[in-house]
């Protein structure tokens, strides 16, 4: 089991961040075991996901990792850009949950291919989980492949699943103070979707500090602000796929 969130799943580990100055005389050498054993499965889980990366590049892919907390619309932000763009670009999505195919059929219902991974009780989508899933896909026909982690702001940070990017979506509905809560998500994005604009004016939250916060923690972050309910933004969010589409050398 994982001593930083409690996956029960072996191939699943994470990274340590907690560093000590000291040493504890009640240290076993049982404890010294489990930091090997997590840290080789973390560098299994790289080498798999260097694989998928090899696989994606030579396919011309753009591969899209969007995380977030529950809740944050990142279902919702998909079908509406599937349902927009699914006729100028072609699409395939990878939808990660605990359990059920709810947001496989939301997807589903716009044409575009989908494949559901159900992780049980993990927390987070691994490269083994996303090797097997593209293996739905015909990649060769595809520009974009949408990977959407399961809802945790802590573990999918320290995954590479081979993605190019990560996308972190956050709604104006959690709070301005996301990315000081939880850094290593939002300096491991290279941009972050604020979501649900349209609900500003009913909320205490602080868009400019919000922004600043992100940018605190990742200097290079960059931010679109959108409501997928609205329309607000999305085409903002839409010149910034056509871009990374057009980086894959594909024309449009």
């Amino acid at each position: 089991m994982c001593i930083d969130c409690g996956c029960p799943t072996p191939d699943h580990s994470h990274h340590h961040d907690h560093k000590h100055d000291h040493h504890h005389e009640h240290e076993t050498q049982p404890a010294t075991k489990t930091l090997k054993l997590e840290e080789n499965l973390l560098a299994k889980n790289d080498r798999l996901a260097e694989r998928n990366r090899a696989l994606f590049e030579a396919r011309g892919l753009l591969v899209l990792n969007l995380v977030s907390s529950p809740g944050s619309g990142k279902t919702s932000i998909l079908e509406r850009t599937l349902a927009d763009l699914k006729n100028e670009l072609s699409f395939a999505v990878l939808e990660g949950d605990q359990q059920t195919a709810n947001d496989a059929d939301r997807i589903a219902a716009t044409g575009v291919p989908v494949h559901q991974i159900n992780t049980g009780a993990g927390c987070h989508l691994d490269a083994h989980m996303v090797g097997h899933g593209v293996e739905h896909f015909d990649l060769a026909a595809t520009d974009i492949l949408m990977i959407e982690n399961v809802g945790n702001l802590v573990c999918p940070a320290a995954f590479d699943l081979g993605e190019d990017l990560k996308v972190a979506v956050l709604s104006v509905t959690e709070g301005e103070d996301k990315p000081l809560k939880y850094p290593q998500m939002f300096r491991a994005a290279e941009l972050m979707l604020i979501n649900k604009i349209d609900l500003l004016p009913y909320l205490r939250f602080d868009l400019e500090k919000c922004k600043a916060f992100a940018r605190q923690v990742n200097p290079q972050i960059r931010i679109i602000e959108l409501s997928c309910h609205s329309g607000a933004g999305m085409e903002q969010w839409y010149d910034w796929l056509r871009q990374g589409v057009k980086a894959k050398g594909k024309e449009l």
